[in-house]
């Protein structure tokens, strides 16, 4: 479908003309307004679409509306009309939460958390889309509302998948121990759900170790491939990952848990024919302090389905792969990193990123993060080749450093790679945005995308930052003896 039949608007011409440099170009987001987690991916008509978490009127979390932009090919996004706005009255009066989209028998139909009142518990609301995933009606209707059981303290973020043919749903919880959880639902029809009960907790001593929180956020399940030795479900072929944002007390946009995740795999139980989730291990789902609250498409057979219509994924038909957006937000500095404060974001009239889509699998029973190769197509002039050394980067650039296996040339001692804001006319180290090391046969890729740096180490997870330059100051990469970088300038395709 073109765009005008989308009513959207060009989000490189608007990131290009934005007036504020720490304005990301090449993840799309509105001009203006706070925006957070990332909600409804899904794939329905030949488009990518993502929504999220957005306030429109401020660069601050409140009277929380989604926002939509949309993609054919994960390069060029088009921005959309706000697309679910609070109801006064309805059972989302207090905010439109987080949720998915999904197809439902030819029908997009979002299924969403929805607060009536400050305070309120939420309920899992339903509402049913237009065949361009554009214009919404929300009648209020109530899918699953907080459950009776009095274990469950909180509930939130519902996330809809398929086993064996059958449709699932489960929503993050709180306990009155104090552990997170997961609900379990069946969902024969998408507009009454049934509640079977607990799922899993935090207790399980696997999850324990990897994903321990308070309430579990944004809870997420999908189908991946697998290769190695390692592989957590006994087969080279699939796993299964459940990934968590890690609520705690007193979390206040710093989530000092971040994100979490559970490797294992799903059966039926013989007695109950309900899907039984065993963790076998698990980690962190990103290693910076700047991410939370992801949301996962799943794919199937190189094209992609939203999760929760990703049919029968148990069935091991064709390689599932699965893509996941996280979010980035603003806020004081993190970790000696400088940060911008709520008065610079408010004069700024904007907050939030979402990540570069990327492609999840399974590498030796621990879970590998690469970008969607899509993300290629931003790369533009190539401005250094196997560079060694001190490399200034620009503001908008991707470098890949690799790191011989060994021989002649190979990494010696503590082999680390430094990226650092520095100012004009000094040689101290500035401000290091990020220190890691490189091991003797890997490959780091780094973008840097004005306030947004993202690093993927081969078959490891990512790193997601935030970072401010000062006027006068400019991005340096410093790489070990050893290691060189091919350093594109990143630009949008023609």
């Amino acid at each position: 479908m073109s765009s005008p039949d989308l009513a959207a608007t060009d989000f490189a011409r608007l990131a290009a003309a934005h007036p504020d440099p720490a304005f990301p170009h090449f993840h799309p987001r509105p001009a203006q307004g706070w925006i957070n987690d990332p909600n409804g991916v899904s794939h329905i008509n030949g488009r990518y679409h993502v929504f999220f978490q957005y306030n429109p009127e401020s660069a601050r979390h409140h009277k929380i509306a989604w926002g939509h932009v949309s993609s054919a090919d994960l390069v060029r996004w088009e921005e959309h009309p706000v697309a679910l706005r609070p109801q006064d009255g309805g059972p989302d009066e207090y905010g439109c939460w987080t949720g998915v989209v999904t197809d439902d028998g030819g029908v997009p139909t979002a299924a969403y958390s929805g607060v009536r009142g400050d305070g309120g518990h939420s309920q899992v609301v339903i509402s049913r889309g237009s065949a361009d995933l554009v214009s919404w009606n929300q009648d209020g209707h109530v899918a699953a509302s907080m459950p009776s059981d009095p274990q469950v303290t909180a509930v939130r973020d519902p996330f809809i998948f398929r086993f064996n043919g059958k449709r699932y749903a489960m929503q993050g919880a709180g306990l009155a121990s104090g552990h997170a959880a997961l609900l379990l639902y069946t969902v024969e029809d998408l507009a009454d759900w049934k509640y079977q009960g607990i799922w899993l907790t935090s207790e399980n001593p696997v999850a324990s170790a990897h994903t321990p929180a308070e309430i579990w956020e944004c809870p997420q399940l999908v189908h991946v491939p697998a290769s190695g030795s390692g592989s957590a479900s006994g087969s080279p072929e699939d796993a299964w990952v459940m990934m968590f944002s890690l609520w705690l007390s007193g979390d206040h946009h710093e989530h000092a848990n971040g994100v979490g995740h559970l490797i294992g795999s799903l059966a039926e139980d013989p007695a109950t024919g309900l899907p039984v989730f065993s963790p076998e291990t698990g980690g962190k789902s990103d290693l910076g302090r700047d991410f939370y609250a992801p949301q996962i498409v799943q794919l199937q057979d190189g094209s992609a389905v939203n999760a929760a219509s990703a049919g029968d994924a148990g069935a091991g038909v064709g390689e599932p792969k699965a893509l996941l957006w996280g979010w980035a937000n603003e806020g004081p500095g993190r970790d000696g990193r400088r940060g911008r404060t709520q008065d610079q974001i408010d004069a700024a009239g904007w907050a939030g990123v979402l990540t570069h889509p990327r492609l999840l699998s399974v590498v030796d029973g621990s879970l590998a993060v690469a970008p969607a190769p899509e993300v290629d197509a931003y790369r533009g002039t190539q401005l250094a080749s196997q560079a060694t050394g001190s490399i200034e980067l620009p503001a908008y650039a991707e470098a890949v450093v690799t790191a011989p296996a060994g021989g002649p040339g190979a990494l010696a001692g503590d082999a680390v790679v430094e990226l650092s804001l520095m100012a004009d006319g000094t040689t101290d180290a500035g401000q290091v945005i990020f220190s890691g090391a490189l091991a003797a046969g890997e490959e780091l890729r780094v973008f840097v995308d004005a306030s947004l740096v993202e690093v993927y180490r081969s078959g490891s997870v990512a790193t997601t930052l935030r970072a401010y330059p000062a006027p006068g100051e400019r991005w340096v990469l410093r790489l070990p003896d050893g290691a060189a970088a091919d350093v594109w300038q990143l630009e949008q395709p023609k």
